[in-house]
């Protein structure tokens, strides 16, 4: 039996940086079956004015650049928020063996939350899906950033 490791501080990392660029605050790792990170990310949709610049599309965009290839077979992903569809739809392409996520996001998740992703005919891979990681710690980096957002306007 293998001790199990948590990357969701890794992800909170990440969430926190985007964070302070003025970015919705979500991170992502993909660690690959060595338990090695290879492709992080927080959002950058601002920094880049790209709408699909979420944490998870370039932690998916690194990891594959770095070893080369368009699956990310035997690799997880850790994420601070319950992906929404596009991200989650790019999880099963980049056929991530497991997706271990924080915080539920009742408003635009795709995993447990809207078209639920995962359970549609038409999803080519299913990845093992474990919910809840840190999920009180992410979920509070989310409403102190929106709380700072609206005492600012």
């Amino acid at each position: 039996m293998s001790d199990f490791t948590s990357y969701m501080n890794a992800a909170l990392e990440e969430a926190e940086a985007a964070a302070s660029r003025g970015e919705v605050p979500v991170g992502a790792v993909v660690v690959d079956a060595a338990g090695r990170i290879i492709g992080s990310g927080g959002n950058e949709t601002r920094a880049l004015s790209d709408p699909t610049a979420h944490a998870e599309v370039l932690a998916i965009r690194r990891a594959c650049a770095r070893i080369g290839s368009e699956r990310l077979i035997g690799c997880s992903i850790w994420v601070t928020l319950e992906p929404c569809p596009m991200c989650a739809a790019a999880i099963g392409f980049a056929r991530c063996h497991a997706l271990h996520f924080g915080a539920s996001d009742p408003k635009s998740g795709g995993v447990d939350h809207g078209p639920q992703v995962f359970n549609a005919a038409s999803a080519h891979h299913v990845p093992e899906v474990y919910r809840g990681a840190s999920e009180h710690q992410c979920a509070m980096l989310l409403r102190d950033f929106f709380a700072k957002k609206r005492t600012l306007s």
